[in-house]
């Protein structure tokens, strides 16, 4: 059987999005995190044959959009990538907002605003059109905190590292400048794969950050290396580890989102300030903290993303049981 996939490719700041707008499955009408529990159980092949080799890349990420489940929602969406099914995708989002609006394939309730079923939650997107263009947009993403401060944890070649755990739609082990680790500048993204691959090894053994309003939401399975910025309109630069060998392109939204939960818990950013975000690329994020928020018992904020994000292409994927490497593959 040959399966077919109908997708609009994207990137936001220079992370690809993967939009799946058509050969999908079929699931329940559920929450959205319910049918992301049966996306996982049924229908992760899905996933590896979009995200992985040869129809993807290392980097790749993606979305596939449904009917929502919530009557203050415009539609749903399932975030795809290498590392699997993620409750949140800032970049992902920024990218699928960018792609529905363009491509005519949602019309937002709200003039200029459109609201999304995650598994994280509902995320709101405020965007500007430019004629049939998104021009601007601004993802006000679900409430993030600092989890853990100052975890000590000893990584094999490293040494002792000082990270603060945070959270911003997905955990992040947050790492700034210290003594076993100098920095972004003179370390190559390869060499960031293999030092995120170790502390997150190392981490497992030390923590298991657990969402206190949704217990299925846990673990540390991303990285964002900080450090001072390049460019002179930046606050701050940041790399961020994801899936097996993965550095975003982009500045990270759930990352940037970590980071200034990370910055506020520590008394650095207060509410109301901006942290604009550099990549590695030198794309940036205008992070915003607008309001504060409770997550369980822990002091958070309510942060927003502002960025931008183009269509790359139409993509009709061939899925066919017949080729051996059908449902892809990653070279570890």
């Amino acid at each position: 059987m040959r399966h077919s996939f109908f997708c609009i490719d994207s990137h936001t700041c220079g992370n690809p999005v993967r939009v799946v707008a058509g050969g999908g499955p079929l699931l329940p009408h559920l929450p959205i995190f319910e049918r992301r529990e049966i996306f996982v159980r049924d229908h992760d092949w899905i996933r590896k044959a979009l995200m992985f080799e040869p129809r993807g890349h290392d980097v790749m990420s993606g979305a596939i959009i449904y009917p929502a489940f919530r009557d203050d929602c415009d539609f749903a969406a399932l975030f795809i990538e290498v590392s699997g099914c993620l409750p949140m995708c800032g970049a992902g989002t920024i990218g699928l907002s960018t792609v529905v609006l363009e491509e005519g394939l949602v019309r937002s309730r709200t003039p200029g605003t459109l609201s999304i079923e995650t598994p994280a939650g509902r995320v709101d997107v405020k965007y500007g059109m430019d004629g049939d263009f998104v021009k601007s947009v601004r993802l006000f993403n679900v409430a993030s905190y600092l989890h853990d401060a100052d975890v000590e944890v000893d990584v094999p070649g490293v040494g002792r590292l000082v990270v603060d755990i945070a959270y911003g739609g997905n955990f992040y082990a947050v790492v700034e400048p210290q003594r076993n680790w100098p920095g972004l500048d003179g370390t190559t993204a390869s060499e960031l794969v293999g030092l995120s691959q170790k502390l997150r090894t190392a981490l497992a053994d030390a923590c298991d950050p657990v969402h206190p309003e949704d217990e299925r939401i846990r673990g540390v399975h991303h990285v964002i290396w900080c450090d001072r910025a390049r460019d002179e309109n930046a606050d701050g630069r940041g790399a961020v580890f994801y899936g097996d060998k993965a550095i975003d392109r982009s500045p990270g939204g759930t990352g940037t989102s970590a980071r200034m939960a990370q910055l506020h818990g520590k008394g650095r950013l207060r509410i109301g300030e901006t942290y604009r975000s550099e990549s590695l690329i030198g794309t940036i994020f205008e992070g915003r903290v607008d309001a504060a928020a409770k997550v369980g018992t822990h002091e958070g904020i309510m942060p927003s993303i502002g960025a931008w994000a183009r269509i790359t292409g139409h993509n009709t994927i061939f899925v066919d049981d017949r080729d051996p490497l059908a449902h892809g593959f990653q070279i570890k």
